[in-house]
C-alpha cells in the first residue's frame, strides 16, 4: 500500500512539472511573438499623445473693439514676449486664403523707392503737410484700435514701450485707396488691383487693408501690413500696381511710408530708399511682424 502511494505521488509530481514547464515555454513564446508588436503599438500611442498634446499658452485671448481676439498683457512688453493668439492666427489664415495677394503670383519689385516714416497717432504738422494720422484712411478710430500712439521715441524693441499694441506695429502706407473721398468703391478697382476678382467683396471691406509687402534695404528684409494711404497721393495706380515711378514730387518722390517698427528693423534714415514687393501671407516668414497680426476691416462712423 505504501509503495502504491509513493508511485502515485511520483506520477503526480512528474505531471505537475511537465505542466509547469509547458506554461513557461508558452509564456516565452507568446512574449516573443507579440513583443515587437507591443513595442510598435506603445510607440504609436506615444506619438499620438505627443501630436495632440496642447501647447502652453501664457496669456488668454480677450476681445478687441472689432471682436478680434488678441493677447493683451497687463503691462507693456517687448516684441519678443508677445505671442500670436490662436484666433489671430486663424483670422490671418482666412485673410490669406480669401481675397489676399494670391500665392504663386508674380508682382513687380519696386526698386530704389524713396521711403519716409509715420506712425499711428502722429499729429498734423509741417513734416506731413498737416495730415493727421490719428485716423487712417480706413479706420476713423485707428489710435484707439491700435491701442495708443505708436510713438517712435518710446520703444521697447520694435514695439511701443507704453502699451501692448492690439494691431500689428509693422505697417505701411501706399498712395492708392480703393475707396474715394465719399466712401464709394472706385470704379477701376476690378481692373487695377490684381486680386480684386478673387472673391466677392462686401461694401465695407477694403481690398487693400491688411495686405502684406516685403521691404528690402541692402541685406535686411522686413514684412509689413497695409494700414493707411500715402505718403501724399491716393490714386497712383501705375506706380502701386505697375512699374511706374511714384507721381508725388514731395520728399524726393516718396512712394512708401513705413511705421517706426519697420524703420528701426531696417535701420532707415528719416528719408531713405528701399525695394518693396507685394507678397502672399503664405510667403511671410516668422518674425516680429507676426507677433500681432491685424485682421480688422474698415471702421467708419
Amino acid at each position: 500500500m505504501v509503495r502504491i502511494q509513493k508511485k502515485h505521488t511520483l506520477v503526480v509530481v512528474a505531471l505537475l512539472s511537465i505542466f509547469s514547464l509547458t506554461g513557461v515555454f508558452y509564456t516565452l513564446a507568446v512574449k516573443k511573438a507579440l513583443g515587437s508588436k507591443a513595442i510598435v503599438i506603445e510607440s504609436q500611442n506615444k506619438s499620438k499623445q505627443k501630436e495632440i498634446e496642447p501647447q502652453n499658452i501664457t496669456a488668454s485671448p480677450q476681445e478687441s473693439a472689432e471682436g478680434v481676439a488678441v493677447i493683451l498683457p497687463q503691462t507693456a512688453v517687448t516684441d519678443e514676449e508677445i505671442p500670436v493668439s490662436p484666433t489671430q492666427a486663424k483670422d490671418a489664415q482666412a485673410v490669406a486664403t480669401s481675397g489676399a495677394v494670391e500665392a504663386g503670383s508674380t508682382y513687380p519689385l519696386h526698386k530704389n523707392i524713396t521711403v519716409t516714416y509715420f506712425w499711428a497717432g502722429e499729429e498734423a504738422g509741417k513734416d506731413n503737410k498737416n495730415i493727421s494720422n490719428l485716423p487712417s484712411a480706413w479706420d476713423e478710430q485707428w489710435v484707439r484700435h491700435f491701442g495708443g500712439v505708436d510713438s517712435p521715441r518710446n520703444r521697447s524693441g520694435y514695439f511701443p514701450s507704453d502699451f501692448a499694441p492690439k494691431e500689428n506695429p509693422f505697417y505701411f502706407a501706399l498712395p492708392y485707396n480703393d475707396f474715394n473721398s465719399k466712401g464709394d468703391r472706385r470704379e477701376e478697382v476690378a481692373n487695377v488691383i490684381p486680386w480684386a476678382k478673387s472673391q466677392k467683396w462686401k461694401n465695407d471691406e477694403s481690398m487693400l487693408k491688411n495686405q502684406w509687402i516685403k521691404i528690402i534695404k541692402g541685406d535686411k528684409v522686413a514684412y509689413a501690413q497695409w494700414q493707411d494711404v500715402g505718403p501724399f497721393k491716393e490714386d497712383d495706380v501705375d506706380y502701386v500696381f505697375g512699374k511706374a515711378l511714384p507721381k508725388s514730387k514731395t520728399n524726393n518722390n516718396a512712394g512708401l511710408d513705413v511705421s517706426p517698427a519697420v524703420h528701426d528693423i531696417l535701420g532707415l534714415s528719416d528719408i531713405d530708399h528701399v525695394d518693396w514687393q507685394f507678397v502672399p501671407f503664405s510667403a511671410v516668414p516668422d518674425g516680429p511682424w507676426k507677433k500681432v497680426i491685424t485682421t480688422s476691416q474698415i471702421y467708419w462712423q
